[in-house]
């Protein structure tokens, strides 16, 4: 699936432009544009409001072109019903208010929408489920989750980062609905939209949302991660695309040997880890029986680092080794709290 389309609709002429490009060079699925833009701060361009969305109408009715735009209230809902819309995405900002998610799918039930859920703004999987989950109550049997990407808190390359590991949470959570990639806002930059759509490609997702302008650097939002209709095109013809499944025997029996030696390591890693736990438990009862405390902030310090630069001779990266030595402190300090009744 291809979602292509400005930002957001700055005039007539803009739009009908760059619809007349993309259907010429990569025929999108859908036409996308904003029309309403929640911005941060109140002086930034927040689009053009409902005017825009009779231009978007001549975009499906003179070119044939499907068309959606991003909805933040039950208002919304009903002006885009008034233009003969079938879908619409709701946003980052809006799926973090659970209020305002349920408002718009109680507006639109019955209106046989195809419904786009954004991930919400921080990493939370069980609000972006929630949101999802909201619509499937309503009766929507299209629904289709757009991962595009979680703010960083801290200077990045990216605007956004990816986070993976999130995305295919969702994909096991809930195997039924489609996940699609918004490489645009995940990039925030021209140069590494490709970069992030192959990658999305890789993970098996099933189409990408990219934002594209006749003009970019004309833009009046986010120029700077926006392609040109030709750009969106020689991305499309630069990726790699894995399939799923591959039909031939002496592949599957090699993958099943390897993912067997890989269950047998995996329940190795979980017998030694049962193993240092037993021993963290005990600690905590020397601890208990001389009055000292759980945590000892200089053992650990110890630890984390001496781990660190063992696994990185090993090859493993320190920010892998410190995620997993983390979690693993953190639960056995739970347990020693445990036994010492101070959770």
């Amino acid at each position: 699936m291809l979602i292509c389309g400005p930002c957001s609709a700055e005039s007539e002429e803009q739009v009908l432009e760059t619809a007349r490009q993309l259907k010429e060079l990569v025929a999108p699925d859908y036409f996308r544009a904003g029309i309403w833009k929640p911005r941060t701060r109140p002086n930034s361009f927040e689009g053009v409001g409902e005017k825009g969305l009779a231009w978007l109408q001549r975009v499906q009715d003179e070119l044939r072109i499907p068309v959606i735009t991003e909805v933040a209230n039950a208002n919304h809902i009903e002006k885009i019903a008034k233009y003969g819309f079938s879908a619409f995405w709701i946003g980052a900002r809006t799926v973090a208010n659970p209020f305002s998610v349920q408002e718009i799918a109680e507006a639109a039930k019955g209106g046989k929408f195809k419904v786009f859920v954004k991930n919400p703004t921080n990493p939370d999987i069980d609000l972006w489920c929630g949101a999802i989950e909201r619509f499937k109550k309503m009766g929507f049997d299209e629904i289709i989750a757009v991962s595009r990407g979680f703010y960083p808190f801290a200077e990045t390359k990216l605007r956004n980062l990816p986070c993976w590991e999130i995305p295919i949470e969702l994909a096991r959570r809930m195997p039924d609905i489609k996940i699609i990639c918004d490489p645009s806002h995940i990039a925030g930059d021209t140069k590494y939209i490709a970069e992030i759509a192959q990658q999305a490609m890789d993970l098996n997702m099933a189409g990408l949302m990219i934002e594209s302008h006749c003009c970019p650097h004309n833009a009046l939002s986010d120029n700077q991660q926006q392609l040109a209709p030709i750009e969106v095109k020689q991305l499309l013809n630069s990726l790699k695309i894995k399939s799923s499944y591959v039909n031939d025997r002496n592949f599957e029996i090699e993958l099943e040997m390897l993912r067997n030696k890989i269950d047998v390591l995996d329940y190795q890693l979980l017998d030694v880890l049962k193993q240092r736990f037993a021993i963290t438990n005990e600690i905590g009862e020397i601890k208990k029986s001389h009055n000292v405390a759980v945590l000892q902030i200089d053992r650990w310090k110890k630890v984390l680092e001496s781990r660190s630069e063992y696994g990185e001779r090993l090859g493993l990266s320190r920010e892998l080794v410190a995620a997993l030595f983390s979690e693993i402190h953190k639960e056995s300090i739970k347990e020693q709290s445990d036994d010492l009744n101070i959770r």
